[in-house]
């Protein structure tokens, strides 16, 4: 009897505790969370476009005008660095895709082709005139080079931003196939871990274990802001469901880019390679990055170039200077053949 007594105090405290730590940590979310909503105000404008409203924030003047297309997992203050120095000689918007930052969720599949109309509905929508240079980060490029191929009298020049390639998951080395078709899997219970994670408070207090440490604490903490809620995490998670495969079809569809001027920047440091990744692996992959798969994106255009970089992914936050330069580069080649 004594046992039973001790069993059952042990439970009713490990109970008290976990009730406690979860009350705790739902406070801990909903104070961030007020308190968030009142140091960042929406930069730009939700505009109608089709059936959902969608974040579109444009500035300056001049034509060709400027679209900023954000990677993966990315609002569109991942420009922030990028986009005032872009207004000072044309016009320039960025915007939030479907679920993301402060636009609305859209439908699924969330594949390249339906965010590429989701754009041109955005940006008719939004008064916005082409022809336009396309500015693609990571999966970003996906997302640009559909869109060309569907509307292509809208497109007059690219950068690609260390963009992805539709052939990365297929050739890339075993280890690291074998681990992207892990990640991918069971989505929905993502998502449920994430719900339990987010709103017991966890999600906020790990959210800057991963952050650059080259982005500025205020840029951190919006970024946070942004990319915390649950429909920003889903609709980064149905991206990603679809990206190796239909996405990827899509943009193998999309055809090249004719004589667009092109630029292409490509990143030395793969730093996203997954630690438990073999080195001679992880080797193997940088190289295929640099010396094959983004060359092959520069080959898209017969005006197009590669510049390699020393950075890591997050280009267009740690060397947004060799970013503004990348666009400048284009837009004068485009605006000199008409696009404006």
């Amino acid at each position: 009897m004594r046992m039973k007594r001790i069993a059952r105090a042990s439970l009713a405290g490990l109970w008290l505790v976990t009730v406690s730590l979860a009350i705790t940590g739902a406070l801990y979310e909903m104070i961030g969370r007020w308190r968030d909503e009142r140091r960042f105000s929406q930069r730009g404008h939700l505009v109608q476009a089709g059936s959902i409203r969608m974040n579109i924030d444009c500035s300056g003047q001049g034509s060709p005008t400027v679209i900023l297309e954000s990677g993966s997992g990315g609002p569109s203050i991942d420009w922030l660095m990028v986009q005032p120095e872009i207004a000072k000689f044309s016009r320039v918007c960025s915007y939030d895709r479907a679920g993301y930052g402060w636009s609305d969720s859209g439908p699924e599949p969330r594949s390249s082709l339906q965010i590429s109309h989701e754009l041109k509905q955005l940006l008719q929508a939004a008064g916005e005139k082409g022809p336009y240079v396309l500015v693609g980060h990571s999966m970003g490029g996906y997302d640009i080079r559909v869109y060309t191929g569907q509307y292509p009298n809208d497109v007059a020049g690219m950068v690609l931003v260390d963009a992805s390639h539709e052939d990365q998951d297929l050739r890339a080395p075993e280890s690291i196939r074998k681990w992207s078709q892990d990640y991918r899997k069971h989505p929905g219970w993502k998502k449920l871990k994430y719900f339990f994670q987010i709103h017991l408070g966890w999600a906020r207090l790990t959210a800057d274990r991963d952050a650059p440490a080259f982005w500025p604490k205020a840029f951190r903490e919006e970024e946070d802001f942004l990319t915390l809620p649950t429909k920003h995490q889903f609709a980064t998670i149905d991206e990603d469901q679809v990206f190796s495969t239909l996405s990827a079809a899509q943009v193998r569809s999309a055809g090249n880019l004719g004589d667009r001027p092109l630029i292409v920047l490509t990143a030395t440091r793969q730093e996203d390679i997954p630690p438990e990744i073999p080195p001679k692996d992880a080797q193997a992959e940088e190289d295929l990055w640099v010396h094959q798969l983004q060359p092959e994106l520069a080959r898209l255009s017969t005006h197009g170039k590669q510049i390699v970089v020393d950075s890591s992914h997050e280009m267009p936050t740690e060397h947004p200077e060799v970013v503004i330069s990348a666009i400048h580069e284009v837009w004068l080649a485009a605006h000199s053949r008409g696009g404006k």
